[in-house]
């Protein structure tokens, strides 16, 4: 293994970001030191529900797996929805839609529809239709207009034996242009996937229009339509009081926040590290609960450890944003916790990198035996010279991960 850091970023990254105005189609004013958050990002589209179209977002891509992927998007009225696929663009020839207990989604505005018995290594093309829902009763339903997205174009990966080659972004604290200006330097063209390591949001404090603004707006016009992102919850996502909806927005894997998947030679778990302090912390409210959730946790990646598959793996990584070591406050609850119950089990598995944030400190750490037996990497910050990108490909001959500072400088490299 091989490990290398330029300099590790020691300026203190403020506590949180400042509070801005939160500027809607209702014509709200003022936004803090001339920051518009709902300002139009990455190709400068006007957002969806300042036009009046069906379409509050363009479709995203989440999940996407050998023989299956999930396409999500948000309307702004009522629709019964549904993906028009195919392998031609011209020929969208298969029809999916979500029916549960036999009933098909309708009259609803948040839509996530999954494509079966796909084929491994295979591009299909797709695209969104959503149908108004004019009038809905028990003795009669009508519709109005249709709006139909752009088509679009995935490709499912190979097989277990490939390659896995994604990026990670981490601690964006609500500044969505970060993604676009980080892409100058890493894009997203050709990747798997895009993991977003926590903290993307400071706070979930302004509903569904803050995470279209400052999430979906952004990566769809970047990539989200063609190369799916995956989520890791950081401490700031649990906060808020849209914090508990954000699952209906992202990800739709078996846990919502945790969970593992397979991509190439690599083994990746994603942990959900909850908040940093106790939960009796008096911001809380008493409606927090993560030393049981981190537990539950704890069982879960046990059994995990112990799968054929991920015992046969060339390279386990993990994913979490709160690291177990080297954060300001290492005796922090949240740091703690994840330390005293998780480490342990990933020592005894053998894992081979772990990837997290929070710290606004980028960094490298070489594997400590008998601490962490296991290099961990920290991505930056939120602000103008703390920002990174991640870059990571693994194939059977190698895991090669370089880090990318905000003026496009390698600032670390790990081989593997």
């Amino acid at each position: 293994m091989e490990e290398t850091l330029e300099r590790e970023d020691t300026a203190q990254a403020g506590t949180s970001l400042s509070r801005r105005k939160f500027i809607t189609s209702l014509g709200l004013a003022g936004a803090a030191a001339g920051i518009n958050p709902l300002v139009t990002l990455a190709d400068e589209e006007p957002l969806a529900w300042q036009t009046g179209e069906i379409m509050k977002c363009k479709p995203y891509l989440q999940a996407v797996q050998l023989n299956s992927a999930v396409v999500r998007w948000i309307t702004n009225v009522r629709t019964y929805s549904w993906v028009e696929y195919g392998e031609s663009p011209d020929m969208l020839n298969q029809r999916a839609q979500t029916v549960t207990d036999g009933l098909v989604q309708a009259n609803n505005t948040i839509h996530n529809i999954v494509l079966k018995n796909l084929q491994p290594g295979k591009t299909y093309y797709y695209k969104a239709v959503s149908k108004r829902v004019d009038h809905f009763t028990a003795g009669k339903i009508a519709y109005a207009e249709t709006a139909e997205s752009k088509v679009y174009a995935f490709k499912t990966p190979v097989s277990q034996a490939g390659k896995a080659e994604f990026l990670v972004f981490n601690d964006v604290h609500d500044r969505p242009e970060t993604f676009g200006h980080m892409m100058q330097y890493a894009s997203a063209t050709g990747k798997d996937f895009v993991l977003l390591n926590g903290d993307i949001f400071s706070s979930l404090k302004d509903g569904e229009d803050q995470i279209v603004a400052h999430l979906l707006q952004p990566v769809t016009n970047l990539f989200a339509t063609q190369t799916p992102f995956i989520y890791s919850r950081g401490n700031h996502e649990a906060r808020g009081e849209y914090c508990r909806q954000l699952p209906d927005y992202v990800n739709g894997r078996e846990h919502k926040f945790y969970y593992s998947f397979q991509l190439g030679p690599m083994y990746a778990i994603v942990l959900d590290s909850g908040e940093d302090k106790e939960d009796n912390h008096p911001a809380y409210g008493g409606i927090l609960d993560f030393d049981d959730y981190r537990m539950e946790q704890k069982v879960w990646l046990e059994q995990e450890v112990r799968k054929p598959a991920f015992r046969k793996a060339k390279y386990k990584v993990v994913f979490v944003h709160i690291p177990p070591y080297y954060t300001a406050n290492k005796d922090a609850h949240g740091t703690t916790a994840c330390r005293e119950l998780w480490v342990p089990v990933l020592n005894k598995a053998n894992i081979d990198l772990m990837i997290c944030g929070h710290t606004h400190r980028y960094k490298i750490r070489t594997a400590v035996t008998g601490q962490h037996n296991f290099p961990i990497v920290i991505g930056g910050g939120p602000k103008d010279g703390e920002r990174t990108v991640i870059a990571v490909k693994a194939d059977s001959n190698a895991l090669n991960l370089t880090m990318l500072d905000d003026s496009g400088k390698t600032v670390g490299t790990l081989t593997l």
